[in-house]
């Protein structure tokens, strides 16, 4: 009998144990809600709603808290971060540095507010991504993007962080040598490019300790991602091999690519034919050494050809192709889908047919697919390929071409495409993302993009969207910051020309140009004249807010930044028109005006850390343990964001940055070295020809190789802080340059 109580007894224990222990999503949450509004975070009672129905949330007020329930934690993430925009008129930005800034009293939710998804998918990110803008990111950064992204109801993020580790496990168990494959490996800035297929070798060997910091990394970020019910999106094999692979394998049908853009063969891929039967052999080695690391939810991105061109294009080729590699994936993960960018149907349109794209994505069953459609803002292609033949696909946002820093954006455009998308692309359309290559300087599109992907009211009306945004970026409602972000709205965020010229930037930080004809050299147009108009226009508005918020301080900086900018343009096309006329003392007086100006956008600048070089090169240089190895990585992140490659390449300037530092240091330095030969051979001959100018050519080429490999001036600073005052004497001083 005694034995009988003790056993009751210890089940009542088990039974009331099991019975306390927390949801997942309610313990998932509350940690979320503890990282983000620590101070706030017992204001809230959360609540599970049943799983069938769909991604959804409700928002009211009960007993003195704010309650949020949501079928799962991501879902009520998106409920928060809808009470902190719209009660309580405050962001979460995606950068850990930038903090939180709460009301004094939450506000009362008066009125119950509900919302379900309209679409399955939400996804984020781009390979490109991880090198021009998280290759130096550690725990601490990682830690609030994946805030951000729940927040924001991402539950589809690529997570390409660490795979490298994993690859030296692969090419080590078939054979290779520790040298061979670390040297194959390209310097960690530019990884997307080598998991893309483009380069090999360039700035290797990667360290080991590389490796295995980012495998830990990766472990991390993963576990988080599905604490808070992402499908973190694995990479898997492409047929990218080492070279050195075929001393091993030397029956193995391995091509030598075409190389690509413009480094020379010399750092070209090599490719293992998918109908090789090592392909699906490493295949399956790679998805297990994966899945035993960071674990699995099926869905794998591979990319064959992205901006390469096939063996052939025969759409038999393409397709059996494709097939071949879906059936790889499926004999290593029965529930593998095979996630693509359709970038390369964007990129090489006139290559990718409609039966070409069609032999190629109907192969492999539709289901075991999903499409990325990379680019919509400005191009669709599921129009063109009827829908990808009834492939799931997402509608995705691009927005940013290589961290590059000018104000754009299409709002309403945005808006108009993807509710055409929803209506008329079928029911194939599985969600909404974006794929931007860096974080840039316009976040809140990104935002927008992502509420679009729910059943809100005022996603319908983009004028009401902007007056809300306008709120939160300064905390309260302000007629003057409404007014100056409707400006912008209507003006720069309203650009039909975006697509094409997103990723140009301005000329001040993009190498220097001898137009032919001359007739065609740098002139002010009508476009500039109407940008410069809107800026002013805002920024007076905006500098008129009493606000102190962090996301209002960035905005006056960032708008500021445009209009000097934009300065800078008119200033250069009045120097080229002086060059045209030989008139060197308009030239001088330009070239001074010029020169100025990039000291007063450093010191502007350098008045926030968003717009500082310092942050980048100290975070590459900490992932060094010893003077070496910082030097190299400080290096890498100097070579990308500058020459990017091989000297004189036409990727030199295409991850351009608006930077304290940049500024001074090597945009300036730079025109200053054009100035000069512009100059001189005006004074000897009286004109300035092509042949000045590829000497000119030589001799900043030469500049910017040196200033990253010798890596010319230090940058460890601080912010200054004052980021409204300087916007002041900047606007002052600037506003009324004439126009024409």
């Amino acid at each position: 009998m005694k034995r009988l109580v003790v056993f009751v007894a210890l089940c009542l224990v088990a039974t009331t144990t099991f019975a306390a222990k927390p949801d997942k999503n309610i313990a998932a949450i509350e940690a979320l809600a503890e990282r983000v509004i620590p101070s706030v975070a017992d204001c809230f009672e959360w609540r599970v709603l049943p799983a069938k129905g769909g991604d959804r949330w409700e928002l009211s007020s009960e007993n003195g808290k704010i309650v949020i329930a949501g079928n799962n934690a991501g879902s009520m993430a998106v409920g928060l971060n809808h009470y902190l925009k719209y009660y309580c008129l405050t962001e979460v930005s995606w950068y850990a540095a930038d903090p939180v800034v709460l009301p004094a009293t939450l506000p009362t939710v008066e009125v119950p507010v509900a919302a379900k998804a309209r679409v399955k998918d939400r996804f984020f990110l781009n390979y490109c991504t991880y090198g021009y803008t998280m290759p130096w990111w550690g725990w601490n950064d990682w830690e609030r993007l994946i805030d951000w992204m729940a927040l924001n109801g991402v539950n589809l993020p690529l997570a390409i962080t660490g795979q490298e580790s994993i690859w030296y496990k692969v090419w080590s168990s078939l054979g290779l040598t520790d040298e061979e494959i670390r040297n194959y490996f390209t310097g960690p800035a530019h990884l997307p490019w080598h998991r893309m297929q483009n380069i090999d070798y360039w700035q290797g060997p990667l360290p080991k300790g590389w490796l295995e910091g980012q495998e830990e990394l990766q472990k991390q970020i993963v576990a988080r991602e599905r604490e808070l019910c992402m499908r973190p999106v694995l990479p898997a094999f492409a047929g990218h091999v080492p070279a050195e692979l075929a001393r091993v394998m030397p029956e193995a049908k391995i091509t030598k690519l075409k190389h690509w853009s413009d480094f020379p063969d010399d750092y070209a891929c090599s490719f293992l034919d998918p109908m090789d039967p090592a392909y699906t052999k490493i295949q399956k080695l790679f998805l297990q050494i994966q899945e035993q690391t960071y674990g699995t939810d099926h869905v794998y991105g591979i990319d064959l050809f992205n901006e390469l061109t096939p063996p052939s294009w025969e759409p038999d080729y393409l397709a059996r192709v494709s097939r071949q590699v879906y059936e790889s994936l499926r004999k290593a993960d029965r529930k593998a889908v095979w996630l693509q960018m359709g970038w390369l149907f964007y990129y090489q349109r006139q290559h990718w047919t409609p039966e070409r794209v069609e032999a190629y994505l109907t192969a492999p069953p539709a289901k075991g697919q999903l499409m990325l459609d990379y680019f919509c803002e400005f191009y669709e292609v599921w129009p063109t390929v009827e829908s990808f033949y009834g492939t799931p696909f997402i509608w995705c946002y691009l927005g940013n071409f290589g961290g590059n820093s000018p104000l754009t954006g299409n709002i309403k455009e945005i808006d108009r495409r993807f509710e055409n998308t929803l209506a008329n692309a079928g029911p194939n359309v599985s969600g909404i993302g974006s794929t931007l290559e860096g974080f840039d300087y316009n976040p809140f599109v990104y935002e927008y993009v992502f509420e679009k992907a729910w059943t809100l009211p005022q996603h319908s009306n983009p004028t009401e969207w902007v007056n809300t945004m306008a709120d939160q970026r300064v905390g309260f409602v302000d007629e003057n910051a409404r007014k100056a972000w409707q400006i912008l709205a209507d003006g720069v965020y309203n650009n039909e020309d975006y697509g094409k010229h997103s990723h140009v930037g301005n000329p001040k930080h993009r190498h220097p140009l001898l137009v032919t004809p001359p007739q065609a050299d740098y002139k002010w147009n009508e476009t500039m004249d109407a940008d410069q108009r809107t800026l002013i226009s805002a920024l007076d508005y905006l500098l008129k807010v009493e606000s102190d918020r962090p996301s209002h301080r960035f905005d006056v900086v960032n708008i500021t930044r445009e209009l000097l900018s934009n300065t800078f343009v008119l200033s250069l096309c009045r120097f080229s028109e002086a060059k045209r006329k030989g008139d060197i003392e308009a030239m001088t007086v330009e070239e001074d005006f010029m020169c100025e100006l990039f000291e007063d956008m450093d010191r502007l600048m350098a008045t926030n850390q968003t717009f500082m070089l310092d942050k980048w090169l100290q975070d590459a240089r900490t992932f060094g343990t010893n003077e070496a190895e910082k030097d190299y990585y400080e290096s890498n992140a100097r070579s990308l964001i500058t020459a990017w490659g091989v000297e004189g390449s036409r990727l030199n300037d295409y991850a351009r940055r608006c930077q304290a530092g940049l500024i001074t240091s090597y945009y300036g330095e730079r025109w200053e070295l054009y100035f000069h030969e512009v100059k001189s051979a005006v004074l000897t001959k009286g004109n300035y020809t092509g042949k000045d100018h590829q000497t000119f050519n030589t001799i900043s080429n030469k500049f910017e190789t040196r200033w990253w490999t010798d890596r010319i001036d230090t940058f460890d600073r601080k912010p200054a802080g004052g980021e409204l005052e300087m916007a002041r004497e900047m606007f002052a001083k600037y506003r009324n340059t004439p126009i024409k």
